[in-house]
């Protein structure tokens, strides 16, 4: 049983208290844990990197002795065709556990890379064995948090499926929006993303032609802006309206750590 004197809201304090670990807690957080667990979790960082923009991270089929949580900046998750073509599978914002996927099965089935430059905190799996076998609820938020990822990919797969182009850019700026509020960088539907449109492109299935065509086509709706690697949505209700997006599966209002994302 947890003492309820013991425990600390993420969105209050979180950040401040755990610079590494303090946005895991912040967006993918959705039980309340305690001073001591979430000081278990910070502790134990093994290594602390620093990447450029740009630079390929994990290869796919690649054996894994760590994994990752960003701290700072954007990577992404992608497959390259036989051909060289590219088609990013995920984005990850900071803290998100980038490859905990890779901690049971040992490898991963796609690459990952940076977008800008980032900084990661790396576990090494000796210790995430240790802290599953020891902590069980911190074993369900580290499921959870893979769970999250599960998610976002069947959101995906039907934005990807389902959508035309401009609801595949709408809804891929409107999950960005919520999964950057919940962790502080985003304010009013502004935030940075270091994304060229031909990034775009590999994230939607679309051509860079397309893609800008369709940003033109969104700012002319007074929609969404996205110039320089900035973004500023200008009617959210709007934007989501185009996307068919519902921020349900991100399960922002689960469990007592529940952070607002932007209703529409």
């Amino acid at each position: 049983m947890i003492d309820d004197a013991a425990l600390a809201l993420p969105r209050s304090d979180a950040l401040g208290r755990f610079s590494l670990t303090g946005r895991f807690l912040m967006g993918r957080g959705r039980e309340r844990l305690s001073i001591e667990e979430q000081r278990i979790l910070e502790d134990a960082v093994q290594t602390v990197k620093d990447f450029p923009a740009r630079q390929h991270l994990v290869r796919r089929g690649e054996r894994l002795e760590q994994s990752m949580l960003l701290v700072d900046g954007y990577i992404t998750r992608y497959m390259d065709d036989r051909e060289g073509y590219r088609q990013l599978v995920s984005v990850h914002v900071p803290g998100d556990f980038v490859d905990l996927h890779g901690f049971p099965t040992g490898r991963l089935d796609h690459d990952i890379g940076t977008l800008g430059p980032v900084k990661v905190a790396l576990y090494d799996h000796q210790t995430l064995t240790a802290i599953t076998d020891r902590h069980p609820h911190l074993t369900r938020v580290l499921w959870f948090s893979t769970l999250l990822d599960a998610a976002m990919h069947r959101e995906w797969i039907f934005r990807l499926g389902r959508l035309g182009a401009d609801g595949r850019l709408a809804h891929f700026f409107c999950e960005l929006n919520a999964r950057l509020t919940m962790v502080g960088l985003a304010q009013a539907g502004r935030f940075e993303l270091p994304l060229t449109q031909p990034d775009l492109a590999e994230a939607c299935g679309l051509t860079g032609v397309h893609v800008n065509r369709v940003l033109r086509d969104l700012r002319e709706r007074n929609l969404l802006v996205f110039r320089n690697g900035h973004v500023e949505i200008l009617d959210l209700t709007g934007l989501a309206a185009v996307a068919e997006f519902e921020s349900d599966y991100l399960y922002s209002d689960m469990g007592n750590w529940a952070t607002a994302v932007p209703q529409v």
